[in-house]
């Protein structure tokens, strides 16, 4: 009996060694998370800050979402907007040109190369699936356009495994891919998270060991677009890594 307590208390102790406090595991998140945006120096507004993204592979790709490059500003005077990514320096920031971009429209995925390698995050493994009710964290830039590039960590816990399906409010979201997804649903995870606008694109990841298994890709809103950041439903939205990995794949990337 006494030799079955000192193994138990073991154990414990050894769990107690592999559980790394959330306030460390954030340290080591936040210099892979940046900025995902469009850059044009002779523009009114020559910055652009449009969602989030983190670093992944051997350090030269970012991963963030389809609709967060596809939100290209409303040229002036012929001028050109480049993608880039904003990588946070304190109060300042620096700028990384995108070399290459890869999409998944369908997932609401994009993989962007880039040419200044930076710190990467873990991925865990394609076919992993996180259980309801572990705990989560997310970081990005809430608000980020008017926060500025400050990256805020948000704690919850993975709600459901569920189809991504949700209802449209209205005609105007009737959109061809939404009916497609209607036709042909995949799984997302559902968490009991609160996200903003400028979160698209944020890693989901493990409380306990900072790994990314999912991207932030829309939240759930009660009304209006404004209520997205008065009143949060607390509801959001992410996709599995399994389609970063297939879209990786599929280019040879990583």
């Amino acid at each position: 009996m006494k030799r079955l307590c000192l193994m138990l208390c073991a154990l414990c102790v050894s769990q107690a060694i592999i559980a790394t406090p959330l306030k460390e595991v954030v340290g080591k998140v936040k210099p892979s998370i940046v900025g995902v945006g469009f850059y044009a120096p002779l523009a009114t507004v020559s910055h652009q800050l449009k969602g989030t993204g983190f670093v992944v592979g051997d350090g030269h790709y970012v991963v963030t979402n389809n609709h967060v490059i596809t939100a290209v500003p409303k040229s002036e005077d012929n001028i050109k907007y480049n993608r880039v990514i904003f990588v946070p320096k304190g109060k300042k920031y620096t700028i990384n040109r995108v070399k290459q971009v890869y999409t998944d429209e369908m997932h609401d995925i994009a993989i962007l190369e880039i040419d200044k390698p930076l710190p990467a995050l873990k991925l865990v493994a394609k076919d992993k699936q996180v259980a309801d009710g572990e705990d989560i964290a997310l970081t990005g830039f809430p608000i980020g356009a008017a926060l500025g590039l400050y990256p805020a960590t948000h704690k919850g816990i993975v709600a459901a495994y569920s189809p991504n399906i949700i209802s449209a409010a209205n005609s105007q979201q009737l959109s061809e891919l939404f009916l497609a997804s209607l036709k042909h649903p995949f799984m997302v995870y559902q968490l009991d998270i609160t996200a903003y606008p400028g979160n698209s694109g944020s890693p989901v990841y493990l409380a306990d060991t900072g790994e990314v298994f999912s991207v932030v890709n829309k939240v759930f809103v009660k009304e209006t677009k404004e209520s997205a950041i008065t009143a949060p439903s607390g509801i959001t939205y992410a996709i599995p890594v399994e389609h970063i990995y297939a879209l990786a794949e599929k280019h040879g990337l990583f």
